[in-house]
């Protein structure tokens, strides 16, 4: 196993010292970042008072911005579980580029080995990645007000940028395969960066789309992850504004803002449980790797 630990740490130490590769893999991040600023912050906050009519003098307002700070939050980590895989990836379009994997091919590591290394070196290298995202965010929401988090809701977070990463690496994997120049790949993370915000509702929340394009996106395990990152890092605030309103609405506010925020995929016009989107990634991430498996034997010539 030392060729496959070799190839995996020279994978992650090529993204990581490609500084400019780590800027634009954070770019629709950063786009996320900025337009909360101008007036996606705003919007959020509106949307979530005009739902609370008549129980304005019940909720805290700190908990509501709270709220829409902790929604910022689960976009960045969202888009980022989506381009830093996709950008540590392109490693496999350089190395094919450049000839490189000719001379990787022919040392003595099995096939298997090479094309797992690029893969674990994208999970692990955009784990890390979004786990600075999540661990820093953590800390200036902690200064900003009182999230309502619990130990077991951080960790659950982090698992679940985890599975993010694996899934997004399993799926880009068998796309990055087919690129055989470095403009193609560039290209085709243009396109990617402009929908991923759109696709995991850090822009617009998906419940406003139509049924179907609320599936298209939902069929997506990215937007599945950002479902599940919102159980775990908005529950308790919402829980506590519910709290706040004493049942006088019998649940209608938080089960309005679960609906709004998307806190259950809809697939087909039906909610998706969180077991039921744990047990969707999963599926979808084991079929990712059977279709890379396959791709990589009709790309690469066998031994």
């Amino acid at each position: 196993m030392k060729g496959f630990t070799g190839l995996t740490k020279r994978n992650i130490q090529i993204y990581f010292k490609d500084i400019h590769t780590v800027i634009f893999s954070l770019l629709t991040s950063i786009i996320v970042f900025v337009l909360y600023l101008l007036f996606l912050k705003g919007t959020f906050v509106s949307a979530i008072e005009e739902s609370m009519q008549g129980l304005e003098a019940l909720v805290s307002a700190d908990d509501v911005k709270m709220f829409v700070n902790g929604v910022l939050l689960v976009g960045i980590l969202g888009s980022a579980t989506i381009t830093i895989p996709y950008n540590c990836l392109t490693t496999i379009v350089k190395d094919r580029e450049r000839k490189v994997d000719y001379d990787i091919l022919a040392t003595p590591v099995k096939r298997w080995q090479i094309i797992l290394s690029y893969l674990t070196a994208a999970v692990i290298s955009s784990f890390l990645m979004t786990s600075l995202l999540l661990t820093a965010g953590l800390i200036i929401l902690s200064i900003l007000g009182n999230m309502h988090l619990t130990l077991l809701s951080i960790l659950g977070a982090y698992a679940v940028i985890f599975l993010g990463c694996l899934s997004s690496s399993a799926l880009f994997m068998s796309i990055v395969l087919f690129f055989k120049s470095s403009s193609a790949a560039g290209a085709f993370f243009g396109i990617l960066s402009a929908a991923a915000g759109f696709v995991i509702g850090a822009y617009i929340p998906i419940s406003q789309f139509s049924s179907k394009i609320q599936t298209i996106c939902n069929l997506l395990p990215a937007s599945q992850i950002c479902a599940l990152l919102r159980n775990t890092l908005l529950s308790g605030c919402l829980d506590e504004m519910d709290h706040s309103i004493g049942g006088l609405d019998n649940g209608a506010f938080a089960e309005a803002i679960r609906q709004s925020m998307t806190f259950n995929a809809s697939i087909f016009e039906k909610s998706l449980p969180v077991n039921a989107m744990f047990i969707y990634i999963g599926i979808f991430t084991l079929l990712s790797l059977l279709v890379m498996i396959f791709f990589y034997t009709k790309v690469y010539k066998k031994n």
